[in-house]
């Protein structure tokens, strides 16, 4: 059983594609002449690019989910599948499915900052998993509980395929401890 959610490219290379096209548009109206001016062009026009370029990054590094044989791992975080609890997971797989709306307002109010205030502990909230500091706007999230009883909130992409590969791997019965 192997489950994998990757960001799509899609922004990214639509942001990567017009900056090419305007820098080549810009080289063929001033090479070979001013090359040192068209050189700082392309490099001011970087700060721009990675502006836009920032948040698909983040998703990349904070929000990429793979479930293996014995591992979720969301972000730079790896959790043991026998650690959660499948009755949890159930429960969210059986929860409806949010609309645009709410899913934009619950990634407006999931903040997992390292700063006094702003951690989901000091708010009463499940801890945010991948190592980010929120859920990038719009996007999906799920809250699943641990055995130990912490409440973990992950975002995702694919709700639903997300939760149904997690209750699978997590049902297994070598998971048990």
């Amino acid at each position: 059983m192997h489950y994998a959610e990757k960001p799509t490219k899609t922004w990214s290379v639509i942001c990567v594609a017009v900056y090419l096209a305007g820098i080549a548009y810009l080289g063929v109206q001033s090479l070979p002449e001013d090359l040192g001016i068209w050189l700082g062009l392309c490099a001011l026009f970087l700060l721009p690019l990675g502006g836009c370029l920032a948040v698909p990054l983040s998703k990349l590094v904070y929000h990429r989910i793979d479930i293996d044989a014995r591992t979720l791992r969301v972000g730079r975080e790896r959790i043991p599948l026998a650690a959660l609890d499948p009755g949890s997971v159930r429960a969210a797989a059986n929860e409806a499915l949010p609309g645009a709306a709410q899913r934009y307002a619950t990634s407006l109010h999931t903040v997992d900052a390292p700063l006094p205030g702003f951690r989901a502990a000091d708010q009463g909230n499940p801890r945010l998993v991948g190592g980010a500091w929120g859920v990038p706007m719009g996007m999906d999230s799920v809250v699943i509980g641990t055995r130990q009883g912490e409440r973990l909130t992950i975002a995702t992409r694919d709700r639903a395929a997300f939760l149904a590969a997690l209750s699978h791997a997590t049902a297994a019965p070598h998971h048990q401890l």
